[in-house]
């Protein structure tokens, strides 16, 4: 059973920092892809950012050059620093992984319980 697990979510003030991990445990083959998504009371779940296996990473026009995703293969854990934080960036914030529990299976899409993420102005 894969699981993934988030951490760092926290309250900051306008301005602040916070770095958010995600670390998958279980029988995990490969991992092609990790991202980072969000979801604000009322409104619709947001990819902010992804990054490849290669180390291909794309970001949400609305997080581009504040956030920076990041990983440790080694530790199947993904980063997400946070910089520059807005008051509209309170969320709740999900990390999802694109993976393979074996060579020749398919492909599985995971997410974590989510973490909080409060910024007051």
């Amino acid at each position: 059973q894969v699981q993934l697990v988030e951490s760092g979510g926290g309250s900051v003030q306008a301005g602040g920092s916070l770095r958010l991990s995600c670390t998958a445990s279980g029988s995990i083959f490969s991992i092609n892809v990790m991202a980072w998504y969000r979801q604000a009371p009322g409104k619709q779940r947001e990819l902010i950012a992804r990054i490849t296996s290669e180390g291909m990473t794309t970001y949400a026009d609305s997080v581009k050059g504040r956030f920076a995703i990041s990983t440790d293969n080694a530790k199947n854990t993904v980063y997400l620093q946070m910089n520059g934080l807005r008051p509209e960036d309170t969320a709740v914030y999900l990390c999802n992984e694109n993976l393979r529990l074996n060579r020749l299976g398919p492909t599985y899409i995971y997410w974590g319980q989510g973490t909080q993420v409060t910024v007051s102005s």
